[in-house]
C-alpha cells in the first residue's frame, strides 16, 4: 500500500468498538430489507371462494335456502352454507401455514456469514448485523452485504449484473488511487483480457449490496444497510416468488385436468339419471308447457354457467389429445365474466318465456309455468351434480403437494439442508449420479498443516538455526501470500474467516510462536493476483524486510509450480532445481499417498517490478511466474468425516452413483475415494481420469468412460459442468455438490445443486437449489431420503383420493337406479370432500421418512405419477367399497328404506375410508402400516378427527345431515364390519414382507 492509504489501514485494523456498533444500530438500523407488501390473510381466504365450481354450490345452497324460506325449511341450504364456508376455511387454514413455512427462505439469507473487524478483532457475523461504519473484508466468490466504500482492492471486480444488468465485472478502487472523488468504473477485467466502456452506473470506489466478488480482495466500509442501500431503495427481490412451474406441477396439473373432465362427465350423467328416473317414476309429472319451460331454464342456466362447463370442454379436448386455445374472456377471473353470462341467461329464458306466452302456449300466470315440487326436485337434481364435481375435482392434490413441500422444507432445514428452490426437494430425490466435491462434503474441512517439507534443515519447524533470509522467505510466502484471517478472542479457540487453507498456514505459523500480523505490515503489497482454478496457483508481489528488492511469491498446485522453477533454495543457497527433482517429487508423493494435501511455494525476485498502487500494471502472473525458486511445499491433512462412509454406502444400496470430482492431485483424490469407500482393491485407471485427459475426449468417448469413473482430479469448472451435461444426455438425474466459485456453472447446470453453506462463497450459494448447512455428506443423504418420501406422500394423497372418488361417485350414479334416489345428501358429500380434501392432505402430507424409500433404485422422473400399482389399488378397492354399498342399496330398498338405514348407510361408507386413509399410508411399505404410527402426530389426529366427527354427525345431525343416533352395538357391529379393508392390506402387507425376506 501507497504511504497515502496507512490511515485506512489503521482504521481497517481497529474496526468499530461495541459502543460504536450500539450508536450505529440506534441512527441507521439495522442490515435487514423489509419485506415487499404481502397480501392480507382476509384476501387469501377470499380467494378460496374464486373456484367457479365452489362459487356455483353457495349459488345453489342460496336458492335452496330461498325456496326452503318460502316452504319453512331452510335446513338443505344453511347446512350446505356451513359445510362449504368449513371446508374452505380448513383448507385456508392449511394453505396459510404452509405459506408461513416458505418464510424459513428469507430468514435464513439474512444469517449469511460477512467478515467485520471489530475492536482490532477478525470476526464473523450475520449479515443482518453488519451496522454502517463497520469494516467489512471481501473475498472472491462473496456477495457484498451492503452499500461500502473502497478502502482497500486488490484486483477487486464486482459483478454489478443484478443492478445494472451489466454482465461483466467493473474494477474497484479506493478514491485515493481515482484522484479522491467518485468516478465511474472505466476499466473492466476478466480473466486475463480487458474490456473498456465509457462510464458505469456506479462509481469506481463504490460497492453496493447484492453484487458479487468476481475476482480479487478489497476491504470497505459500510456507507449504508437495509433499507438505506441501494438494493432496499430500487426493489425487494429476496422476497419474490417466480412461481415456475416444475415437471411435478404440471404432471399433476395434467392429473387434475383429467380427473375434472370426467367429474364434469359423471355429473352430468348423474343429473340426467335423477331426471330420467323421475320421468319413469312418475315423481315428476309435467305437462308440455312446463317441460318447455323447465327445458328454457336449463338453456339460460347452461349460458349463465359458462365460465364453468366452458373451461372443462377445452380441458377435455386436451385430454383427448386436440389441444384448442381458449378464448380469452373464458380465461376472465373478474365478476364482470360471471355478470355478461349470468344477463345471456337470463335474456335466453326471458325471450323465450315472451315467444310462449306471446304465442299464446303458456298461460299469462306466472305460478302455472312450473309447480314448486318440481322446480324443488330440479333444483336437488343440480345440488347433488354439482355436489359430485366438488367430490370429484381434486381441489386438495394443490394443496396437498404445497403442505408436502413446506413440512419437506422445514423437517430438512432441521437436517441440514436449506432449500431454496421448492423443486429441488422432489428433484432430488429422484437423482441417480451425485458428482461430489472432495474437500468440506467427504472431508471436515478442518485444514491443518501435517508438515511442511523444504530441502533447507529445520524448516519443518521453523528451526531459528535457519538462516534469517531462508527464514523471512519462507513465512512471508506463509503469510503475505493469502487474504485469510485468524481471530483468537479471549479464552477461546482460533478460528480461520477467508479460505481453510490458507488459515491452515497462519494457524501454523501461530503455533510457531510467529506472528502473521507483523510480517503482513512489514511486506508492502503492489499487486495480487487471486488464485485461479485455470492455472492453478496464485500470486502477491510485493517489497519485504529484507533488502527491499520487489518480491513475487507464488502458491499452488506444486506439480505446476516445479514446471515453472529453475531453482531451488537449499541449506547452501540457491541452485539448480535438477538434481534435487526426485527427491521432492518422491516426497510430494509419499504425501499424497496417504491422502494430503500438497500446496507448494515458490518465489521470484523482480527488480523491474512496478511500485506503489499500480492496478493498471500489464504484467501478466503466468509471464512474471517462471524461472523462480522453489522454496518448499506444505501438506496438509483434512480427516474424512466420520459419517461419510456409511452415507456412501445408503447411496449405492438405493442405486445411486457417487463420483468424485475435485481439483486436487490424482493420489490424493484417488486415496480420500478408498478411505470413504469409492474406490475398491479392483479398481484402475478405468476408475481414474485428470482433467487434462477428460477435456481431450470427444463427447462420445467421455460418456463411454462415465459409468465407470469413481474419480475426475484435477477437474476445473469447465470439466465439471461438461461432466453434468453428459450425464443428462444419458438420462441420468445428476445432483452436484460444490463450494467455491468455479463451481457454479456445474451447480446451475445441476438438476439439484447443493452448495456448502459454512464454506460456499455466495456464487455458489446463488447458483445451488440446496444448502447443505453443515457441508456433510450425510446431508445429502437426508435430502435424497426426504426428497423420495415427499413423492411418496403425494401419492399416497392421490391414491386415497381417486379410491374415494371412484366408490362415491359411481354409488350416486347408480343410486337412483337402484331405487334409492339420493344415496348421500349434498351435506353429506361435503362432509366425505372434507375428509378427502383436506384432512387427508394434512394426515398424509406429513408422514415422514422411512428407511425403505433408501432401499430401493431411483424412479424415473419421466413415469407417470400414478404407477400400475397404485392403479390396481384404487379400481380393486374402488370396486370392492361400491359392490359393498350397491349391496347395502340393495337391501335396504326391500321393504322401503328408513332413516337409520341411510344413516348406517352413510357411516358405513366413511368408515371404509378412515380404514382406507391407514393402508395409503402404507403405501410404498411392506411394514405393518401401523408401525411407527404413534410418531406422526398429525396423522392420528385427523384419523380421531375424522371418527368422532362422523360420531357427532351421526348422533346429533338430525335433518340437517339427515342422520339419526345409532345404538352402541350398531357403532361396533359398523366398525367390526369395516375393518377386514385395514386387515386385508396388512395380509397383503405380511406377504410382501415374507417374499422380501425369501433369499
Amino acid at each position: 500500500m501507497s504511504q497515502a492509504s496507512r490511515p485506512t489501514i489503521s482504521r481497517a485494523t481497529q474496526g468499530l468498538s461495541a459502543e460504536e456498533v450500539a450508536r450505529s444500530r440506534e441512527r441507521h438500523g439495522t442490515n435487514v430489507l423489509t419485506p415487499a407488501k404481502r397480501t392480507p390473510w382476509w384476501r387469501l381466504y377470499l380467494e378460496k371462494y374464486d373456484d367457479p365450481v365452489i362459487r356455483l354450490l353457495l349459488i345453489a345452497a342460496a336458492l335452496a335456502a330461498g325456496v326452503g324460506a318460502i316452504e319453512g325449511d331452510m335446513v338443505d341450504g344453511v347446512g350446505i352454507i356451513i359445510a362449504v364456508v368449513l371446508a374452505t376455511t380448513l383448507a385456508f387454514l392449511n394453505e396459510f401455514k404452509a405459506r408461513r413455512a416458505f418464510d424459513i427462505l428469507n430468514e435464513v439469507s439474512d444469517e449469511i456469514p460477512a467478515t467485520v473487524v471489530r475492536d482490532g478483532v477478525y470476526r464473523a457475523i450475520p449479515r443482518k448485523e453488519v451496522v454502517v461504519g463497520d469494516v467489512v473484508l471481501l473475498e472472491p466468490g462473496e456477495e457484498v452485504v451492503a452499500d461500502a466504500r473502497v478502502l482497500e482492492a486488490r484486483s477487486l471486480l464486482v459483478d454489478e449484473s443484478r443492478l445494472t444488468g451489466e454482465s461483466v465485472p467493473v474494477a474497484k478502487r479506493p478514491s485515493s488511487a481515482l484522484g479522491g472523488a467518485d468516478v465511474p468504473g472505466g476499466e473492466v477485467e476478466t480473466s486475463g483480457s480487458v474490456a473498456r466502456r465509457e462510464e458505469s452506473a456506479y462509481p469506481a470506489d463504490k460497492v453496493f449490496r447484492g453484487t458479487l466478488v468476481a475476482e480479487g480482495t478489497g476491504i470497505v466500509e459500510v456507507m449504508a444497510v437495509g433499507d438505506a442501500t441501494e438494493m432496499g431503495v430500487t426493489a425487494r427481490a429476496a422476497s419474490e416468488d417466480t412461481g415456475e412451474a416444475t415437471p411435478l406441477d404440471r404432471q399433476l396439473a395434467r392429473l387434475s385436468q383429467a380427473i375434472g373432465v370426467a367429474a364434469f362427465g359423471v355429473a352430468a350423467v348423474i343429473f340426467l339419471a335423477l331426471l330420467v328416473r323421475g320421468i319413469a317414476t312418475r315423481e315428476l309429472l309435467m305437462s308440455p308447457p312446463q317441460w318447455y319451460v323447465a327445458g328454457l331454464c336449463m338453456a339460460g342456466a347452461g349460458v349463465a354457467l359458462v365460465r364453468v362447463w366452458g373451461p372443462i370442454v377445452y380441458d377435455g379436448l386436451d385430454v383427448m389429445g386436440r389441444p384448442r386455445a381458449m378464448p380469452r374472456w373464458l380465461e376472465g377471473r373478474g365478476m364482470a365474466v360471471w355478470a355478461i353470462a349470468l344477463v345471456l341467461g337470463a335474456a335466453v329464458v326471458l325471450l323465450g318465456l315472451g315467444a310462449a306466452v306471446g304465442a299464446g302456449w303458456l298461460p299469462l300466470r306466472p305460478h302455472a309455468w312450473i309447480s314448486a315440487d318440481a322446480a324443488h326436485e330440479f333444483l336437488r337434481f343440480f345440488m347433488i351434480s354439482v355436489t359430485i364435481i366438488v367430490v370429484a375435482v381434486p381441489e386438495g392434490l394443490a394443496m396437498s403437494v404445497t403442505l408436502s413441500l413446506a413440512y419437506s422444507m422445514r423437517r430438512m432445514a432441521r437436517a441440514n439442508n436449506l432449500v431454496r428452490r421448492l423443486h429441488a426437494c422432489e428433484t432430488i430425490g429422484a437423482a441417480t449420479v451425485i458428482c461430489c466435491d472432495k474437500t468440506g462434503t467427504l472431508t471436515e474441512n478442518r485444514m491443518r498443516v501435517f508438515e511442511l517439507s523444504t530441502l533447507c534443515k529445520g524448516a519443518g519447524t521453523l528451526s531459528p538455526d535457519l538462516p534469517p533470509n531462508v527464514a523471512r522467505l519462507l513465512m512471508e510466502a506463509l503469510a503475505v501470500n493469502g487474504t485469510a484471517q485468524v481471530s483468537r478472542l479471549p479464552g477461546q479457540e482460533a478460528t480461520v474467516t477467508g479460505n481453510p487453507t490458507e488459515g491452515a498456514l497462519l494457524l501454523w505459523l501461530d503455533e510457531n510462536g510467529v506472528d502473521y500480523q507483523e510480517i503482513r505490515s512489514r511486506f508492502r503489497v503492489d499487486r495480487q493476483w487471486p488464485f485461479n482454478t485455470e492455472r492453478k496457483f496464485m500470486g502477491t508481489l510485493g517489497r519485504g524486510a529484507g533488502d527491499g528488492q520487489p518480491v513475487l511469491h507464488v502458491k499452488g498446485a506444486p506439480e505446476i509450480l516445479l514446471e515453472r522453477c529453475s531453482t531451488v533454495l537449499t541449506p547452501g543457497g540457491v541452485e539448480r532445481i535438477d538434481r534435487f527433482l526426485p527427491e521432492i517429487t518422491s516426497a510430494l508423493l509419499s504425501y499424497q499417498r496417504r491422502g494430503m494435501r500438497t500446496l507448494g511455494f515458490a518465489c521470484k525476485t523482480v527488480p523491474d517490478a512496478p511500485a506503489g498502487d499500480d492496478d493498471d500494471d500489464d504484467d501478466d502472473l503466468d509471464t512474471l511466474a517462471r524461472e523462480g525458486t522453489w522454496l518448499g511445499f506444505a501438506a496438509l491433512t483434512d480427516p474424512v468425516r466420520a459419517e461419510v462412509p456409511e452415507a456412501i454406502r445408503a447411496c449405492r444400496r438405493a442405486g445411486i452413483d457417487v463420483k468424485v470430482v475435485t481439483g486436487d492431485n490424482p493420489d490424493t483424490a484417488r486415496e480420500v475415494a478408498r478411505q470413504v469407500g469409492l474406490w475398491d482393491d479392483g479398481d484402475g485407471a478405468a476408475q481414474l481420469m485428470g482433467g487434462r485427459e477428460f477435456e481431450q475426449l470427444s463427447d462420445e468417448e467421455a460418456m463411454e468412460r462415465l459409468p465407470g469413473l469413481r474419480v475426475l482430479a484435477r477437474a476445473r469448472p469447465m470439466d465439471k459442468m461438461r461432466t453434468v451435461r453428459l450425464l443428462q444426455r444419458m438420462n441420468h438425474v445428476v445432483a452436484v455438490t460444490g463450494d467455491g466459485t468455479n463451481d457454479a456453472p456445474a451447480l446451475n447446470r445441476a438438476d439439484v445443486g447443493l452448495a456448502m453453506g459454512k464454506t460456499g462463497t455466495a456464487v455458489a450459494r446463488e447458483a445451488a437449489d440446496i444448502i447443505l448447512l453443515d457441508d456433510s455428506f450425510q446431508s445429502i443423504v437426508s435430502a435424497v431420503t426426504w426428497g423420495r418420501s415427499l413423492y411418496e406422500n403425494i401419492q399416497r394423497f392421490i391414491q386415497f383420493q381417486l379410491t374415494i372418488n371412484v366408490a362415491a361417485c359411481l354409488t350416486a350414479l347408480l343410486g337412483p337406479f337402484l331405487g334409492v334416489k339420493f344415496p348421500f345428501t349434498v351435506t353429506q358429500m361435503l362432509w366425505v370432500n372434507l375428509i378427502m380434501d383436506t384432512l387427508a392432505a394434512l394426515a398424509l402430507a406429513t408422514e415422514p421418512p422411512h428407511a425403505e424409500v433408501m432401499n430401493r433404485l431411483p424412479r424415473d422422473p419421466n413415469a407417470f405419477i400414478i404407477t400400475r400399482g397404485m392403479a390396481r389399488h384404487i379400481f380393486g378397492t374402488g370396486a370392492l367399497f361400491l359392490m359393498i354399498m350397491v349391496g347395502l342399496l340393495l337391501v335396504i330398498r326391500q321393504d322401503g328404506t328408513t332413516d337409520v338405514e341411510l344413516s348406517v348407510f352413510f357411516t358405513v361408507f366413511v368408515l371404509l375410508q378412515f380404514w382406507n386413509l391407514f393402508n395409503a399410508r402404507g403405501l410404498g411399505r411392506t411394514r405393518s402400516s401401523l408401525s411407527r404410527v404413534w410418531d406422526n402426530r398429525w396423522f392420528l389426529l385427523v384419523a380421531l378427527l375424522i371418527f368422532l366427527g362422523q360420531v357427532v354427525i351421526v348422533q346429533f345431525g338430525g335433518v340437517l345431515l339427515r342422520t339419526v343416533p345409532l345404538r352402541g352395538w350398531m357403532w361396533a357391529l359398523i366398525v367390526a364390519g369395516t375393518s377386514p379393508v385395514l386387515w386385508i392390506g396388512e395380509w397383503a402387507r405380511w406377504r410382501a414382507r415374507r417374499t422380501t425376506a425369501i433369499p
